[in-house]
Order: structure tokens, then sequence, then C-alpha cells
């Protein structure tokens, strides 16, 4: 099911309780991951002997008038559980070189969701930023709610060979979801320059799905906007750490040309709007900053 809106206003009065992170665990990638490096990705995936620090795995809630908002769901615990989550072969040996993740029994979606005092069937609508597994682990406690994706995203899924370009389809396309297939439509607020299309995700200007492709073909990011408060852009994975992107530096996976394009236009973004806080889903102070947003005065509030 393909989903389009087209009214986008800028917000005046605040649809928005509140805003908050939890963590699904933790992963450890290849510093190349993280980049930026000159390496290919194939070359750097089986040659490189590092792994980085541990790294949350981020999910977002934003308390909406209209429900519940997930941005991106996690990992599922079941990845580091059961032996038959990932292929086996050549394939189950990328991820085994991709990453190492530590979920604890407490580190569920559902235990994040209820230290907040929410269970999942409170959840309204879900925006996933792409289609790894560290971003849809959540979806089998989902059946409830809305699933949005955008449609470029989806159609990964149908491409020769998913599972080793990194979408599990076994996991993803599962019975009982919701599926929301969005495509970016224009954007009439000049505001958000140098992005023009997007998807508003209730039609009051709060929640703007953007196209920023690059990690893979059809990644978007969320911006959340509130009268009076900065403005969060929750990025995925676009970049592992805020401080490298702002630097205009690149991580190691995806497309370089898509992912230079799409740093520059959040950078434009950023300086237009000072107070912009730059959320990865990776990032170890994206909790920090998040906190210090939510309780700094509107004119103090800054990205670093």
């Amino acid at each position: 099911m393909t989903y389009t809106r087209q009214r986008t206003p800028t917000p005046t009065t605040d649809p928005i309780a509140g805003v908050s992170v939890i963590s699904t665990g933790s992963v450890s990638i290849r510093p190349e991951h993280v980049g930026p490096t000159s390496k290919p990705t194939p070359v750097w995936l089986f040659t490189s002997r590092r792994w980085t620090d541990p790294n949350p795995i981020n999910v977002y809630i934003i308390e909406h008038r209209e429900g519940l908002v997930l941005f991106d769901t996690g990992q599922d615990r079941a990845s580091v559980t059961e032996p038959d989550y990932f292929p086996r072969g050549l394939t189950g040996l990328l991820y085994d070189r991709l990453a190492k993740f530590d979920i604890g029994p407490d580190q569920t979606l559902t235990a994040g969701l209820d230290r907040l005092g929410y269970c999942t069937g409170d959840v309204h609508t879900v925006a996933i930023s792409h289609l790894h597994q560290d971003h849809i682990g959540g979806l089998p406690e989902l059946a409830g709610a809305n699933i949005v994706i955008s449609d470029q995203e989806w159609q990964t899924l149908n491409k020769p060979m998913p599972e080793a370009r990194g979408f599990l389809r076994s996991h993803i396309d599962l019975p009982g979801l919701h599926w929301l297939r969005i495509e970016a439509e224009p954007l009439a607020d000049p505001t958000l320059a140098p992005f023009t299309n997007g998807h508003d995700l209730f039609g009051d200007g709060s929640i703007v799905l953007l196209p920023t492709p690059g990690h893979t073909p059809g990644s978007q990011s969320m911006l959340v906007r509130r009268p009076g408060r900065a403005p969060l852009l929750l990025v995925g994975d676009l970049t592992y750490e805020v401080s490298l992107l702002t630097a205009g530096k690149l991580p190691g996976v995806g497309s370089k040309r898509r992912l230079r394009n799409v740093t520059t236009m959040v950078n434009t973004l950023r300086a237009a709007h000072r107070d912009l806080v730059i959320l990865p889903a990776h990032d170890p102070t994206a909790a920090r900053r998040l906190s210090q947003a939510l309780d700094a005065d509107p004119v103090a509030r800054a990205n670093r």
C-alpha cells in the first residue's frame, strides 16, 4: 500500500507532549564502517581486525496527540539468542564480520517502552529509517501499528539477493503488519530548504519525513518540530557520529555520491537552523544531547 499526504504547515500549537530515546542493546562495528575510509566495503569488511566500542541501538519515541510514534524499532534480541536468526554460509559470514551485538532481556523494545509507562499496543505509527536488521528488530511486537517506509526502500526487497545486501526479508515481511509505503511529495515550506520533498506524517507540520538516501537507496530521516523548542532531526545511519556529519565526513557503507549530497543538504539545513539537533541511531552522545535539547533554553540549545 502506498500512502501520500500533501499539507505541511509549520506547527503553531504543540501537538507533541514529549520525545524520548531508548536503546535496544549495543552494537560494535568496524572503525571503517563508521568512517571515513577510502577502502571499498568488501575490502575493509574482510580485512579489518578491530571493533569499535559498543554503541547504542537507539529507538526514538514521540508522544504525539494522534498517538505514540516510533522512529525505528531497534535490534531483535532473537538475533543473539536464536542460532537460525541469520543466514548461513557466506552470507552468514558477512553478518558475522559486520557487527557484534549485546542485548539483554531488559533491552527489548517492549521492556524499553514499559519503562516509559507504555506498551507496544500504545504505538500508533512507526517510521522506519531503513530496513537493516538493527532498525526493524521490534517489528514482531508491533502488529497493531502503522509501519511507514519509503516505497523506494521497500522495493529493495524485490531485488536479487536481499540478504546479502543487508535485508533480512524473513524478519521484515511478516504476517499481520500494516505497512504504509510512502513516496516523497512537494513540501510547500521554504524553512525546510534545501529539502523540497518529503512526507508530513500527520499533516500538522510537527513530524516530517525527509528522504536521505545514501546508506540505503530509500533511507529517510524524521524532522520533529515543536513551537519554541529546538527542532530535532533523527537521521538513522546517515552518520554514526554527529561530529563526523557536521565535518562533512562520510561513513564507510553506502553510496558515496548520495551520502555526500545528502550530508551537504543536512548541513545546509543545519546552517539555517543553528539550534537543529541531529540524532543518529548509534551515536553514543545522542541521548545526552537530546536531554540537553529538551531541558535547555531555546536560544542556548546547540548541536554540540
